[in-house]
């Protein structure tokens, strides 16, 4: 009997290799490289503009959903915690351990910049810089926080407002009880659709960073990195020994758990976010190698959308750090003892700031208000901040993951025989509906 036309095309898919997701990102990234450098080297204006498009369509599916994301995510995440036992206990953890590993990062972030003097030498002059429209300061971050309706969250992406929204919202169906039942089956509804059309925009990455590493590497060229190679490489040897040294440290030695396995299992998301720049769009996969790595899912799902949005070890802590430093030197302003612990406070408290969104520039201004440096300093650092940002995201997202490994690890509810087996590179196979057998003719 001959096979029918399905099953020669599962018969075909099985010869076919399929290419691990983070092998496609990484192919996607060299591409990208390539063409970058051929685009700028060539003067080939088209093919830069369609590296550009390519890059801008796909950060424009991302934001697309992150507003509604972040809503759904965050309240459904409160909601989730009543199906926790010790709920209080794993929040106030879950802070206590963005707090700490924080003041980590931001205390590595002086180090470095106190040993290498980013700013010295550079050739750079407060001509070279311009004061930035917007600034951040402790009254705006505190007054921004409360929006004035609930539209405009939406619409002009104020993560930090849908996030108060939320919360509040969340609460108040956990008073209500059973008549908010309706409301709550809407939002678990209304987050699946919408983490099943962030997935889908997830699986167009390595096309994206293809686009988004050629639209860099064209525009600014390798050039642009003379004047800031200090700062530079201060950035990604920052985030590089709080993402290989800190976090395995941590994990080995509180949640005592293999780190190298961690890596393994985490990996498609810190690949993600380093092309994305965005830990809110790598929300989704964040959340869902977390689960994979045995933290159970009522948790997780508090956790991670929790973390996207406030937990930010490379944006908040090493990159304020290391950038304070390097303006205070441009613009020749010496830096005292309270200046650096003003830094690290800016850092551990006011990281919400960051809201994980691309870039850090409302906390990059946050600091420098609260240490009075000038604000011109924001415009030197503008142009180099799409190269220093794709390590500060990836370094943000390990750590939205690790932490919650080490809270599920000391209060016991950490599988670990799934941690042990987290394999990321089957991420990319979504569920499949298994079809019923069918019965065998006679």
């Amino acid at each position: 009997m001959s096979s029918t036309p399905q099953s020669s095309t599962a018969s075909l898919r099985g010869r076919i290799p399929k290419v691990p997701f983070w092998a496609q990102i990484l192919l996607g990234l060299v591409v990208g490289a390539l063409l970058g450098w051929a685009a700028k080297s060539g003067d080939i204006s088209w093919l830069s503009t369609t590296l550009g498009k390519i890059g801008d369509l796909f950060v424009q599916l991302l934001m697309l959903v992150i507003a509604p994301l972040v809503f759904f995510a965050i309240l459904v995440s409160i909601t989730n915690l009543r199906n926790v036992s010790n709920a209080a206990r794993l929040a106030t953890r879950t802070l206590m351990w963005f707090m700490i590993t924080s003041l980590i990062a931001v205390l590595i972030g002086l180090g470095i910049g106190l040993l290498t003097d980013p700013g010295a030498g550079t050739g750079l002059t407060a001509a070279d810089g311009a004061e930035p429209k917007k600034h951040g300061s402790w009254l705006d971050f505190l007054t921004g926080i409360i929006p004035t309706d609930v539209v405009t969250p939406f619409t002009q992406l104020k993560v930090l407002q849908i996030v108060f929204m939320a919360v509040v919202v969340g609460i108040a169906i956990l008073k209500t009880g059973e008549k908010a039942k309706p409301v709550l089956t809407f939002s678990h509804s209304v987050l699946e659709l919408l983490q099943k059309a962030l997935w889908w925009v997830i699986k167009l990455a390595p096309l994206g960073t293809l686009g988004l590493v050629g639209t860099a590497i064209s525009t600014y060229g390798w050039n642009l990195l003379s004047k800031y190679a200090t700062f530079t490489a201060d950035i990604y040897v920052g985030c590089a020994i709080v993402l290989f040294v800190v976090y395995p440290l941590l994990l080995a030695g509180v949640a005592k758990v293999n780190p190298l396995q961690f890596f393994r299992g985490a990996w498609p998301a810190i690949q993600l976010a380093f092309v994305s720049r965005s830990s809110v769009g790598t929300m989704p996969l964040t959340q869902k190698v977390t689960e994979r790595l045995g933290v159970p899912k009522e948790y997780a799902s508090f956790a991670v959308p929790f973390g996207s949005t406030t937990k930010m070890d490379g944006c908040a802590s090493i990159y304020p750090a290391i950038a304070a430093i390097f303006v205070a030197q441009v613009f020749d302003v010496p830096l005292e003892l309270k200046d650096y612990i003003l830094i690290a406070f800016v850092s551990v408290i006011g990281s919400a700031a960051t809201a994980g969104l691309t870039g850090a520039t409302v906390m990059l201004t946050l600091t420098l208000s609260t240490l009075g440096l000038p604000m011109a300093g924001v415009g030197l650092l503008l142009a180099i901040d799409p190269i220093v940002d794709m390590m500060r995201t990836a370094t943000n997202v390990a750590g939205q993951s690790v932490v919650p490994i080490l809270v599920a690890s000391r209060e016991k509810i950490l599988d670990r025989e799934a941690y042990a087996t987290a394999d990321g590179s089957r991420l990319e196979d979504e569920p499949r509906v298994e079809a019923a057998p069918q019965p065998v003719a006679a």
